[in-house]
C-alpha cells in the first residue's frame, strides 16, 4: 500500500493542501496516521479525495456528501440516509470537527492522558492546536451518558480496543472468501481482469458483510440484555422474598415474646 505525504497527496490526487485540511475538518477525509510529527496518507486517503472530487463536480453539497460517505462506509440504504435523525444532545447538535478542550473532556467525561490518546488513537478525537476536534459527536455523546451512569471511560475504551481487534479478523475473514478463491484457482497466472473481477466481488461483499454482522450483533446485543434484565429481576425478586421472610420470623418471634 502507497503512502504519501499530504503534499504529495495533493500532487497525486490534483487537491490542493488546503483543500485536504479542509475535508479533514468537515470529516470527510480520516486523518492521516501520524508518525513522529509526519502525517501519513494511504491509497484508501487518495480513493476518498478521487471520489469527493468527483462529487463535488455533480454539485453534492459538503453535508450531502457526508451521509453518503457515511452510509457506503457502513453498509446503509438510501432509506437510512433519509431516516429522520433522532433529537440528541449538545454533543450531537454541535458540528462534526467541533473542539473541545482538555477541561470539558476531563470535566464531562473524566478524561485523563491515557484516554485521551486512546481516544485520538481510535478516531474519536483529533488534535487541532491546543483543542480537540470531534470526529464523532453521537458518540462521545453516547459516553458521557455512561460515564454519569457510572461507567469508567477507560474500561469502555479498552472495550472498544478489543472490539476493533475482533472485527478486523472479521472483516479479513469475509473478504478472504474472495481473495482465498481467486488466489488459489489463478495464481501464478493472476491477470488484470482477474484482479478486477476480485475487487469488483470485494466490494459486492461489503455491505453482504455489514449486514450480517449487524442483524448478528443485534440479535446477540438483544438476547444479553434479556439476560442481564431477567437475572437483575430473579435477584430482586429473591432480595425481596427474603425480605419479607426475615420480616415474618421477627413477627413471629415477638409474638412469642409477648406470650
Amino acid at each position: 500500500m502507497s503512502e504519501f505525504r499530504i503534499n504529495d497527496l495533493a500532487k497525486v490526487s490534483g487537491v490542493s493542501v488546503r483543500n485536504i485540511r479542509v475535508y479533514q475538518d468537515r470529516g470527510l477525509l480520516p486523518p492521516p496516521t501520524i508518525r513522529g510529527r509526519t502525517g501519513w496518507y494511504s491509497d484508501e486517503h487518495l480513493v476518498r479525495l478521487n471520489l469527493i472530487s468527483r462529487m463535488l463536480e455533480r454539485g453534492y453539497t459538503f453535508a450531502t456528501i457526508s451521509e453518503l460517505l457515511h452510509a457506503a462506509h457502513y453498509g446503509m440504504k438510501v432509506e437510512h440516509v433519509l431516516r429522520a435523525a433522532p433529537k440528541g444532545g449538545r454533543f450531537r447538535n454541535i458540528k462534526r470537527a467541533a473542539t473541545i478542550t482538555f477541561t470539558e473532556l476531563k470535566k464531562t467525561l473524566g478524561a485523563d492522558e491515557r484516554s485521551i490518546n486512546l481516544s485520538q488513537k481510535l478516531g474519536l478525537l483529533t488534535k487541532d492546536g491546543a483543542h480537540y476536534a470531534i470526529r464523532n459527536p453521537e458518540l462521545l455523546e453516547g459516553a458521557e451518558a455512561l460515564v454519569k451512569g457510572g461507567v469508567d471511560i477507560d474500561a469502555l475504551l479498552d472495550r472498544w480496543v478489543r472490539v476493533e481487534s475482533d472485527l478486523t479478523d472479521v472483516a479479513r475473514s469475509f473478504v478472504s472468501i474472495i481473495t482465498d478463491k481467486y488466489f488459489d484457482e489463478n495464481l501464478p497466472n493472476l491477470g488484470e481482469a482477474e484482479l478486477a473481477r476480485m475487487a469488483e466481488l470485494i466490494q459486492t461483499v461489503r455491505p453482504m458483510a455489514h449486514e450480517i454482522v449487524e442483524s448478528t450483533f443485534s440479535r446477540a446485543l438483544d438476547n444479553e440484555i434479556s439476560r442481564a434484565i431477567g437475572e437483575a429481576t430473579t435477584y430482586f425478586d429473591a432480595t425481596k422474598q427474603q425480605a419479607a421472610g426475615s420480616g415474618r420470623a421477627s413477627a413471629g418471634t415477638t409474638e412469642e415474646s409477648d406470650e
